[in-house]
């Protein structure tokens, strides 16, 4: 991390206070302002904490990753954990005390700010089947946006992202989407609209516990490679890690393999994509046979379209046999592997290209990462295994 442990505590308790001052201060000026109608509060209630969410990531975000939420620190943890990225356990402890901290200060702060008497706990009950549904659906969603937005290159519209989608969350959620266990314990220590009663909070909790590890079952399943980017969640905050994306026609054997075997070497340290202009139905066999001999695990390859998007987000462009049907993003690096289509092969003609792609997959990493301990070669020069 580019900020020392102490440096970001500060900011994920500045930016989680000033969230639930957000929230619970617009709830009792809603409340004030239109005291007949229900609807109209949770309108003017999500909008400002749309509103606040999206300065406070903006704000804090490049100190801590405006995290604000011991279960987003959590899945950063546990997701990025084998590749030695995102927090550590030690840091999740810490995140997670000061976001909790954060919440009640925020909670006190509103009271104060609005003379609501700072001695009150909330006496709203929120118990029910629905709510704690909603709960896990709020935060499973939640959390499942901020790596998608992160794994797919593109953390830096997290900021009105992850407002925008709380402020929906309001509405679609019968729980008004706490989504949040430093939130809920901080909403209750003001007796107001946005309140929660100590009694109904152990049960919010869980199930935001549970939407959480559910997200992460997602998250794993449909970003096989998102160990890769949990330095840069919520945005991006750490040291920036250098993203390429290999590019064919058919996204089925070249521009996987080359993926594949990027992500073997570089244990983190760079994150590889695969697309192609025009994707297939299924990743070429006789590739995905030869990565197997080599230990090499392809089954959650899909091919995926590429597009301007996923190339501006990368700091490399490989193209391998799409020549000028590839995306040109201004500002991108382009290079040109001129390989072999796999696709079709006999199995010695396979393991021929695949070893140059290794070759070649090597060669790209030091140069992206100069310090990079490589492992050895998983493959000699003629496609064997070492």
């Amino acid at each position: 991390m580019s900020a020392t442990l102490g440096r970001r505590l500060v900011a994920e308790l500045l930016g989680t206070a000033m969230l639930v001052t957000v929230v619970v201060g617009s709830g009792i000026a809603a409340q004030r302002l239109s005291p007949d109608d229900v609807g109209l509060q949770l309108l003017e209630n999500s909008t400002a904490t749309f509103l606040g969410l999206t300065v406070l990531i903006l704000m804090f975000g490049p100190v801590s990753g405006a995290h604000f939420n011991p279960v987003v620190s959590a899945a950063d943890w546990f997701l990025g954990r084998r590749s030695d990225t995102g927090l550590s356990g030690r840091d999740v402890a810490a995140y997670s005390g000061a976001q909790v901290v954060g919440g009640i200060a925020g909670a006190v702060l509103a009271n104060v700010t609005f003379e609501v008497s700072v001695f009150e706990l909330a006496t709203t009950e929120r118990v029910g089947q629905h709510l704690w549904v909603a709960e896990v659906v709020a935060t499973a969603g939640l959390v499942l946006l901020i790596f998608a937005l992160a794994r797919s290159g593109r953390g830096a519209i997290a900021a009105p992202a992850v407002g925008a989608y709380i402020g929906a969350a309001y509405w679609f959620a019968s729980s008004t989407s706490f989504a949040n266990p430093a939130v809920t314990v901080g909403r209750v220590f003001s007796d107001t609209f946005a309140g929660i009663a100590p009694g109904s909070v152990p049960a919010f909790v869980l199930a935001q516990v549970l939407g959480a590890g559910l997200a992460v079952v997602l998250v794993r399943y449909l970003y096989p490679q998102v160990a890769a980017i949990a330095d840069d969640v919520v945005v991006p905050h750490g040291k920036q890690v250098p993203q390429v994306v290999f590019a064919c026609v058919r996204n089925g054997g070249r521009s996987v393999a080359s993926r594949v075997l990027a992500e073997h070497y570089a244990g983190g340290r760079v994150v590889a994509l695969s697309a192609g202009t025009q994707p297939g139905d299924h990743i070429h066999p006789e590739v995905a046979a030869v990565l197997e001999e080599l230990g090499l695990d392809s089954s959650r390859e899909r091919p995926t379209m590429l597009t301007r998007d996923t190339i501006a987000a990368s700091d490399l462009a490989i193209t391998l046999g799409c020549g000028e049907e590839c995306p040109y993003v201004p500002g991108v690096r382009y290079r040109d592997w001129p390989v072999e289509d796999p696709g079709g092969q006999d199995e010695a003609t396979v393991r021929r290209i695949v070893a140059d792609l290794d070759r070649r997959v090597r060669d790209l990493l030091v140069e992206l990462v100069p310090d990079l301990d490589l492992p050895p070669s998983v493959v000699s020069n003629d496609g064997v295994p070492r």
